[in-house]
């Protein structure tokens, strides 16, 4: 009887020293996530303010608006619910080779994009008219609402492309409709986003993005079909990528 108790409080010691680690590592996990998460705002910031040159930019202060108050209403969410996915947010390292080039080809050209319209407000080289910017507005919030729809149907959306052990294939919700629905909310974001900041120039860079994004989807389709079990099977039955009736 003295052995069981021993054996039976050592087990209950264990797994309460599991437990404290756990929750250590989740703490520390959350931690993480809200350092990263808040850097960005204050990055948003130096790239739009300082090409203008002045805080007397009022496009970009709404654009802030829009597009981190829903971002802070969804970490909320997904901190609480999900945490695990947000790590997969912050995930920036690729392991496909052919990701970490259209990564590095990317990144250069998303930054003059993104700071072309400071330039723009700066020396007046375009002037977008009131109603088209509140229109891109609309548009960016509601690709961040389809954003949010999609992260809450599908556990494993990661930033980067990779099969996770478990992983399943997600048939529902947007993914009902075309097979990339991220891609769907982060092209209405993209794409109107130097309208929002007041600038018809800066249009140029972010369609030079678009096409690195079409051969991102290509290569993320090569390795889902090689390294997640039944993704043939749903590409049969969802047939189109982002567009229904066109790609």
């Amino acid at each position: 009887m003295v052995k069981k108790s021993k054996d039976a409080g050592a087990s209950l010691s264990t797994k309460a020293e599991n437990a404290d680690a756990k929750a250590g590592d989740l703490a520390n996990l959350k931690k993480k996530i809200i350092v990263r998460f808040a850097a960005a705002p204050i990055a948003m910031a130096l790239l739009l303010f300082l090409p203008a040159g002045t805080f007397d930019y009022w496009q970009a202060w709404v654009f802030c608006a829009v597009l981190f108050i829903p971002m802070t209403l969804l970490i909320a969410y997904f901190l609480k619910t999900d945490p695990e996915l947000l790590a997969r947010r912050i995930k920036m390292k690729e392991k496909e080779s052919t990701q970490k080039n259209l990564m590095m080809l990317s990144i250069p050209v998303f930054l003059i994009a993104i700071m072309l319209p400071g330039l723009d407000r700066r020396f007046g080289w375009s002037s977008v008219p009131f109603e088209i910017v509140i229109a891109a507005d609309i548009v960016i919030f509601l690709g961040y609402l389809l954003f949010f729809l999609v992260l809450r149907e599908n556990h494993y959306a990661a930033r980067t492309v990779e099969v996770e052990k478990g992983q399943k294939v997600i048939s529902t919700g947007p993914y009902s409709v075309v097979r990339h629905p991220m891609y769907v909310s982060m092209f209405m974001i993209w794409l109107l986003t130097p309208l929002a900041l007041g600038s018809y120039w800066a249009v140029i860079p972010f369609l030079i993005i678009l096409p690195v994004i079409v051969l991102r989807i290509l290569n993320e389709e090569q390795v889902l079909r090689r390294d997640l079990p039944g993704y043939n099977e749903y590409c049969e039955k969802t047939r189109y990528r982002l567009v229904p009736f066109v790609w």
